[in-house]
């Protein structure tokens, strides 16, 4: 069982974040939960394996490894359990499998990480389920797109590249008045910053890949859930068979426990950047909600406590060689997918050809950056020698 602790209900989070999972009097003292690779458990008796009545059984099923980490993450989400999967894909997906079932209508975020609508478009639909994607501004006007079979709202906050804010309180409230349930990809906040049970949410995934792993060397996902939905996810998650490796699921542990202060820092640093490309002459917009400007800032304020190093903008208008003498002119920016790493990354992006309830409305192209834990300094460095070397090609 990964239900939270008592105890963590009375203190900070950072403590909570440091503490939560580690048992060491259980572990002859030792500090971090210990590392099992396991396949086989003996059973300790004919009857004990006939019954099943061991708390450890077989090592896909549960080892003391990965029941750490379970606790650790229910326990920084607020919620009453969590399960490992070994991507953050996986996790979405073996979510959207435990809650659905063909006949069913599920409600998207239109600003959802392109590989989630992609399984909802082939893997969904194929299993008999509805997907409709809804503008991620829509708040309690969500209520209009309910159909008698909606079964799930799956929120996305900020929205994957262009960084749109929800107001999740009053979707929850729309769907709940209609026994919906209300799932969040919390990734972006790591589960620190936004407490999805807090404000209402029922499930809530992360890409453990990014900022609770936060060195860039393991693939992990999570699903958190509430007392009242945990027999089922605990039920599916065992039928699915999925299985993160032991090692990955350490460095999560070994990730998760500087999470607060790794997040402070990507913090300061991206405000830092993120106003600083306001004032460029090159860009059109820029896209983050921490800062002022952005019209998700107001919702932001309310229902965060912080902002991570993930955010976009929009160049303006150029030619595709000069976007891409850009890129090619970086240093310390690399280019590559994923983030919540301790270095700073950039990718270009376009979602005018695959969203279809929102319209991107910009001609120059997007870019996503995340900020690492760099000097600030170097950083702005860097990208005033691509854009130098963007306009100059231009």
């Amino acid at each position: 069982m990964t239900s939270l602790k008592n105890d963590h209900q009375k203190i900070g989070p950072s403590t909570d974040i440091v503490h939560s999972g580690r048992h060491p009097h259980e572990n002859h003292g030792f500090v971090n939960p210990p590392v099992y690779h396991a396949s086989t458990i003996f059973f300790p008796s004919y009857e004990a394996l006939k019954s099943r009545d061991v708390k450890y059984g077989y090592g896909r099923r549960g080892t003391p490894t990965m029941e750490a980490l379970e606790e650790a993450v229910a326990s920084l989400e607020g919620g009453y359990g969590s399960k490992i999967c070994p991507s953050g894909l996986s996790a979405i997906t073996t979510m959207l499998l435990s809650f659905l079932k063909a006949g069913d209508h599920l409600l998207v975020t239109d600003s959802t990480y392109r590989p989630t609508r992609s399984f909802c478009d082939h893997v969904l639909k194929d299993l008999g389920v509805e997907t409709t994607y809804y503008d991620p501004m829509l708040g309690a006007d969500i209520a209009t797109l309910f159909k008698d079979n909606t079964k799930l709202v799956y929120t996305e906050c900020p929205g994957s590249q262009t960084m749109e804010v929800q107001d999740i309180p009053a979707i929850v409230e729309a769907a709940h008045a209609k026994g919906i349930l209300v799932s969040t990809d919390n990734t972006w906040s790591a589960g620190h910053y936004f407490k999805a049970f807090a404000h209402g949410c029922d499930i809530s995934v992360q890409a453990g890949t990014k900022y609770i792993v936060g060195h860039s060397d393991a693939m992990l996902g999570t699903i958190t859930v509430t007392e009242e939905l945990w027999p089922t996810l605990d039920r599916y998650w065992q039928l699915i068979g999925s299985c993160a490796g032991p090692d990955d699921i350490y460095l999560g542990q070994r990730g998760l426990r500087t999470l607060d202060v790794r997040l402070e820092r990507h913090m300061k640093n991206t405000i830092e950047i993120a106003s600083w490309l306001q004032e460029r002459d090159e860009v059109e917009r820029v896209m983050y909600p921490a800062l002022p400007s952005d019209p998700g800032h107001e919702i932001w304020k309310r229902d965060f406590s912080g902002a991570s190093g993930l955010f976009s903008f929009v160049l303006k208008p150029v030619p595709e060689h000069a976007v891409a003498k850009f890129f090619n002119t970086l240093q310390f920016f690399g280019m590559g997918y994923s983030w919540g790493g301790y270095e700073s990354l950039a990718v270009p992006f376009d979602p005018s050809s695959y969203r279809s309830a929102t319209v991107w409305p910009h001609e120059g192209s997007g870019v996503r950056l995340h900020i690492g834990l760099e000097d600030v300094d170097d950083l702005k460095a860097d990208l005033d020698g691509a854009f130098a070397a963007m306009t100059a090609s231009a």
